[in-house]
């Protein structure tokens, strides 16, 4: 039996390495402490719990839901991006259910990229961006990012026959894993560059109501221009705890929707609608619980940051996000000191060469653990580099 060639070429995906060096450890009795895979910890907000708990039990959520999303969803989808960020989208044609916005990430390179063309993903980013072009048996193009240029992917100087045979240039901000974010004036540049190359701009906004100290997050959709080349990605995971549920979003140029509604059409049936009512209340119901989110990780955060910069390892407080992007300690890579502190410290981190090549000489470290954990993985690190 043989596999498709694409999968020879699919690296081990990152968190099911990391799990499985956890389980090892851990078989041998030890505790373990995981910063690595960012799935909060607080749970789904009870408003939202009852939501789905009535439509549950409603027999006409039994069936078949709608496969580009109820048409309440979509709407209450529309209506968050007015309310948020003052976009108009069509809740019809220009607004679609996922099932999770990584299943539709992947999927948009099926409908847009043949075999052989390209994908342009950041040289740190998502792993997803450059797998789902690998599964197509196309080919990606790093974007590169330093932290020189505040993580922001270069897209300046591409290769011309790479671009030539570009479809989708992807990025994302707040970013993950860096927690970058990104001004106007690049969001304006990255849009004239894909109307100029004849690209489709997809923005991963996955974290957009993660922030901290004051900061907003924009969707792109707010800058001129935008919805003439952009297709934007959201999910509820973060911002209100539902990485279980399984329910996104995506909005923007029409064009671009409707293809991977097609795809989406062919390939699942839809999101249960029950998970698409609770969906709704998060979107439309009180937002206090979001913003006790942001607080708590924001706390966590300068405790992280704190504690790292204590022992003499550079970091950023990040505006967004729920990670800290740390430089490892000099003499040490991304995997050597990630696998020390998981085999002497037995602290699970990320480390950042798994998020693409510009990765290399960083960990990331999730914020989604309960503070007694996390305050005693710092104690462990900070034993460790002492």
């Amino acid at each position: 039996m043989r596999t498709a060639r694409c999968l020879d070429n699919l690296p081990p995906y990152l968190f099911a390495r990391i799990d499985a060096k956890r389980a090892a450890i851990e078989a041998t009795g030890a505790d373990v402490i995981s910063l690595g895979i960012g799935d909060p910890d607080m749970p789904t907000p009870e408003h939202v719990v009852d939501a789905m708990a009535r439509a549950i039990r409603d027999p006409k959520n039994h069936r078949y839901p709608d496969y580009a999303g109820s048409p309440e969803f979509r709407r209450a989808c529309a209506d968050y991006m007015s309310r948020r960020f003052g976009v108009s989208v069509d809740p019809e044609r220009e607004v679609l259910a996922l099932i999770g916005s990584k299943e539709g990430i992947a999927h948009l390179v099926t409908a847009f990229v043949d075999p052989g063309e390209y994908v342009l993903a950041p040289s740190i980013g998502y792993p997803v961006y450059s797998g789902g072009a690998t599964l197509m048996s196309a080919n990606a193009y790093f974007m590169p990012m330093k932290e020189e240029n505040g993580f922001l992917a270069d897209f300046s100087n591409i290769p011309a026959d790479a671009l030539a045979k570009a479809k989708i240039m992807f990025i994302g901000y707040p970013n993950n894993p860096t927690g970058a974010v990104a001004t106007e004036e690049y969001f304006d540049r990255a849009i004239a560059f894909c109307r100029e190359h004849d690209l489709l701009l997809a923005h991963d906004n996955a974290y957009w109501d993660i922030c901290f100290d004051g900061y907003r997050a924009p969707s792109i959709l707010e800058r001129p221009g935008a919805k003439d080349v952009c297709i934007e990605f959201f999910s509820l995971s973060k911002p209100y705890n539902m990485t279980g549920w399984r329910i996104g979003w995506a909005c923007g140029n029409e064009t671009a929707v409707q293809a991977l509604g097609t795809v989406k059409n062919n390939l699942d049936s839809g999101q249960f609608t029950a998970v698409q009512e609770a969906a709704i209340a998060a979107l439309s119901g009180p937002q206090d619980c979001v913003g006790e989110m942001r607080r708590l990780y924001e706390r966590r955060r300068d405790e992280i940051v704190g504690a790292l910069r204590g022992v003499g390892m550079a970091c950023n407080a990040p505006k967004a996000t729920i990670y800290v992007w740390a430089k490892v300690p000099e003499g040490e890579t991304s995997e050597s000191f990630a696998t020390k502190l998981l085999e002497e410290a037995h602290v699970v981190v990320t480390p950042g060469n798994g998020y693409g090549p510009d990765g290399e000489g960083f960990i990331r470290i999730s914020l989604t653990t309960p503070d007694d954990k996390l305050l005693e993985a710092v104690r462990r690190i900070e034993r460790l580099r002492r």
